[in-house]
């Protein structure tokens, strides 16, 4: 390899193994790197008392320091209100179609039936705002929805 290609890798710790990673790199890399097991979140750890943030196994660029710690644990746990109901998701990502089964159990029917999904304090990439049928939306403590049955005749 050469001075420049190492330029590009920094030694990062997932799990208390160390590893040698592209920088920048992806969620999706790290997770294959530090063999995360299926169940499993990938959290980056930080100083002080905050809570360590997760990690998304997805596309998005992630930006490495010098010996970084990270460590797989079992997903947090977000408490979100649906219709004034407190509800519990393990995901940090929720779509549609789980909101609207959150607040209706038993879906009212119908030919045209459709679902109106509004959401607020929310986290900072999706503060408020709807959420249509196919989409997906970014979850928080305390997040709340608010599911409204329509007919479209």
């Amino acid at each position: 390899m050469s001075e420049h290609e190492h330029k590009h890798e920094v030694k990062i710790f997932i799990d208390q193994h160390g590893y040698q990673s592209p920088n920048p790199t992806t969620g999706a890399a790290l997770y294959a790197l530090g063999k995360v097991e299926p169940g499993l979140e990938l959290y980056r750890e930080v100083t002080g008392d905050r809570e360590d943030p997760e990690v998304l196994n997805g596309p998005e660029a992630i930006h490495l320091k010098e010996d970084e710690h990270f460590h797989s644990g079992k997903p947090k746990d977000y408490k979100i209100y649906v219709n004034g109901q407190e509800k519990t998701v393990t995901t940090k990502i929720v779509s549609y179609e789980q909101i609207v089964l959150l607040a209706f159990p038993t879906p009212v029917t119908g030919p045209n039936i459709r679902y109106t999904v509004g959401y607020e304090d929310g986290p900072h990439k999706n503060p408020s705002g709807s959420l249509m049928a196919g989409g997906k939306v970014y979850v928080k403590d305390g997040m709340i929805f608010d599911v409204t049955p329509t007919d479209k005749s």
